[in-house]
């Protein structure tokens, strides 16, 4: 029989009636062995999450002001969860022994991460399952960099001791001891980090939506299911704005070849979306597998005669950005033009700075920088068996009357990224998803 992890996110928690779906779930299926829970979600649009009430703790602590109205709020809300479902254990002592955690660490990580402590310990009563610390299992370097294969070691020997266990999601520890967390969306890195260690065979990402959508579907109306992607094709998704899973989650089961499954606790009939190594027939039953993109950016272009001769003219471009601590996102190129993409957000008042040190380390005839640009990415590896993806995009584009300011292509051929004006966003964006789908 196989193994199976599956991580539920904060509003698969969010509540005791949520809390039964999980249990459900999990029996239902005998491979599923070990659970990585997040802290409760939102119950409704204007709820407070439980790990943004713990930051607020962690805050007034530093400030040595009084957590307790914050936190008394945050214990009402696990003690109605340990109530509605009729647990036999001693949650008060648990919330106190937390309450005076955050008092005495007096760290955002000590005390952002119980949230997911907590939850693992409701969880694991609630199952009947043995509970395993993260802190003891989860590493991180003295940098606080995560350490993986000190993990794996670690935590793949402790899970071989456990025939079911919980492990809260988010948090590790530093070899000191004291507790490291992850980015925010960190669960699912944790999900993750114990699939590859329990060697298991699938990894599931239980959450609120069936898996990924070809588009954002606040832009298109309806927008088809994606059945199954490779790892590559999500993290170009990813990268670009689709937000299902946390990127660097990709990471640890992509490196062991282990295949995830995005599912729906509320839908659990749904088969969601399988990501997977390499790419099967069922990626190809359109030539696209999703598009996805991002606003704000600035195009800063570059022209010099003969500037394919220079030696290290293409350096010295990049040098400028990395001067003032910017990154660039593309970079499409000519014979005598190089274009730099960089996001908005990276150059915030740096912008002149950099135009200028280009100007004086390159001696370009002409530079330019125009803002208001979007990115829309086109990804999938259907393009490249399909004759005419590229020509029936701008076609699509043409027929909306949207300028294209940008084009870029891999030599991979898994994506095609065009730049449009930002006020043509979602028209593009509808109109390359209506041309490859809705035909």
């Amino acid at each position: 029989m196989g193994i199976r992890v599956a991580k539920f996110g904060g509003s698969s928690l969010a509540d005791a009636s949520q809390f039964r779906k999980v249990k459900e779930i999990v029996l239902a299926d005998p491979r599923r062995v070990y659970v990585v829970p997040s802290a409760p979600g939102k119950r409704n649009s204007s709820d407070i999450k439980i790990t943004d009430m713990l930051y607020q703790c962690y805050a007034l602590a530093e400030r040595e002001q009084s957590y307790d109205e914050v936190f008394d709020r945050i214990a009402q809300r696990y003690m109605e969860i340990v109530q509605d479902l009729n647990l036999d254990f001693d949650i008060h002592g648990l919330l106190d022994e937390v309450r005076k955690g955050i008092g005495r660490a007096k760290s955002p990580d000590y005390s952002a991460s119980r949230g997911e402590y907590i939850n693992g310990v409701i969880l694991a009563n609630y199952l009947g399952w043995d509970f395993i610390d993260a802190k003891d299992v989860i590493k991180f370097d003295r940098q606080g960099n995560f350490a993986a294969e000190w993990t794996n070691e670690v935590l793949g020997e402790e899970l071989a001791k456990h025939q079911h266990a919980v492990i809260p999601g988010f948090y590790g520890s530093f070899p000191n001891g004291e507790v490291r967390t992850f980015s925010r969306g960190g669960s699912d890195i944790s999900g993750a980090v114990v699939a590859r260690a329990a060697r298991a065979d699938l990894y599931e990402n239980w959450t609120d939506v069936s898996g990924f959508l070809m588009a954002d579907p606040r832009i298109v109306e309806n927008p088809r299911s994606i059945e199954q992607l490779t790892y590559r094709e999500l993290r170009e998704l990813s990268y670009m704005g689709a937000t299902v899973l946390h990127e660097d989650a990709i990471f640890p089961v992509h490196k062991a070849g282990i295949p995830t499954n995005i599912r729906n606790t509320n839908d659990p009939s749904h088969p969601g979306t399988m990501i997977v190594a390499q790419p099967s027939e069922v990626s190809y039953r359109h030539p696209i597998t999703g598009i996805a993109g991002h606003k704000d950016f600035t195009l800063i272009s570059v022209e010099k005669a003969m500037m394919n001769a220079e030696l290290g003219f293409g350096r010295r471009v990049l040098q400028a950005l990395e001067d003032f601590g910017v990154s660039f996102e593309h970079l499409p190129s000519g014979i005598d033009s190089m274009c730099v993409v960089v996001a908005d957000k990276e150059l915030k008042q740096r912008k002149d700075q950099i135009i200028e040190r280009i100007r004086e380390t390159c001696q370009p005839d002409s530079i330019e920088a125009s803002s208001g640009l979007a990115l829309i990415a086109t990804v999938g590896y259907g393009m490249v068996r399909t004759r005419g993806t590229a020509a029936r995009l701008f076609q699509a584009l043409y027929e909306a009357n949207v300028n294209v300011r940008m084009i870029d292509q891999g030599s991979s051929e898994l994506n095609i990224i065009v730049g449009v004006d930002v006020a043509d966003f979602e028209i593009a964006l509808r109109a390359i998803y209506n041309a490859f789908v809705n035909v």
